[in-house]
């Protein structure tokens, strides 16, 4: 069979499952089966056999909303790929506005800040933060082992073990001392709107990392009244928010001694990244 009427066969099911531009996944889908690149698709003609069935298999699986990326086991954030498990969440763009925001705040690239993640996942927070700031060493906590050894691969893979190291814990339950910078994207979809995810996160990322109780405040809670014991005098965290939540999390952070020092939006507008001190004595 063509490639152009394989092609077409995959897109018929991708649209029918309800995947948003389905003839665009199953492009890259393809080269992912067939091992090329997108430009190469051009001239291709025809699939072996091996890659064919390889395609059709991940095309069914796509097909059922499994993410993309938990099909071809890695993605991209910042300058990085990332290897993905179902045992963390895929690394969004959303995200990349932290390390944008952090990179504001703290110009100087060459300082030997010690950096903490809260909730790794991946560890591309961590990741991303340290290869902005070269003589950086940080830490990166999860409570699923599963993703902090997760995260160790990903640190070997960005030849960044040795600056990098990933501890299981209940948020900073294990840890002490200081931290220049704290980062963190903790679970904030309230409890009741999990089942309105669409199902590519519903039914497959983690839902420990994506609840934060009856009003998505429960993750904040628990981290802003430990940070006045983990951040330097001038240090900051910088937190992911979900859609309308930076009202709630600067009241939680004044409840614990914290300021906000500014608000980032992503890309769509929404307040994304808070930048958080310590309030004046």
């Amino acid at each position: 069979m063509r490639v152009r009427d394989i092609l077409a066969r995959a897109t018929l099911r991708l649209t029918q499952a309800g995947v948003e531009d389905a003839r665009a996944e199953a492009r890259r889908l393809l080269c992912w089966a067939a091992g090329i690149d997108l430009t190469a698709i051009v001239t291709l003609l025809r699939l072996d056999e091996e890659a064919q069935a390889r395609f059709e298999a991940v095309i069914a699986r796509r097909a059922r909303r499994e993410p993309y990326a938990y099909i071809t086991g890695s993605r991209g954030f910042w300058t990085q790929d990332f290897l993905t498990n179902d045992y963390t969440l895929i690394p969004r763009a959303d995200s990349e506005t932290l390390i944008e925001a952090l990179r504001h705040h703290k110009p100087q690239r060459d300082r030997p800040y010690r950096i903490l993640d809260l909730g790794t996942g991946t560890g591309c927070l961590l990741l991303a933060a340290l290869s902005h700031y070269p003589n950086a060493r940080g830490i990166g906590v999860d409570i699923v082992p599963e993703a902090t050894q997760l995260a160790r691969e990903n640190a070997k893979l960005n030849q960044l073990e040795r600056r990098a190291r990933f501890v299981t814990s209940h948020w900073g339950d294990a840890l002490t001392g200081r931290f220049d910078i704290i980062l963190s994207n903790p679970p904030y979809i309230r409890t009741e709107e999990l089942a309105e995810l669409m199902p590519e996160v519903r039914y497959y990322e983690p839902a420990s990392a994506l609840d934060g109780g009856a009003s998505g405040l429960d993750a904040y809670a628990a981290i802003l009244s430990d940070l006045p014991r983990l951040m330097r005098r001038d240090g900051i965290a910088v937190l992911e928010l979900g859609k309308g939540q930076d009202h709630d999390v600067r009241h939680l952070a004044a409840e614990n001694g914290l300021e906000m020092r500014a608000c980032y939006n992503d890309l769509n507008g929404i307040a994304r990244a808070m930048i958080l001190g310590l309030g004046a004595f």
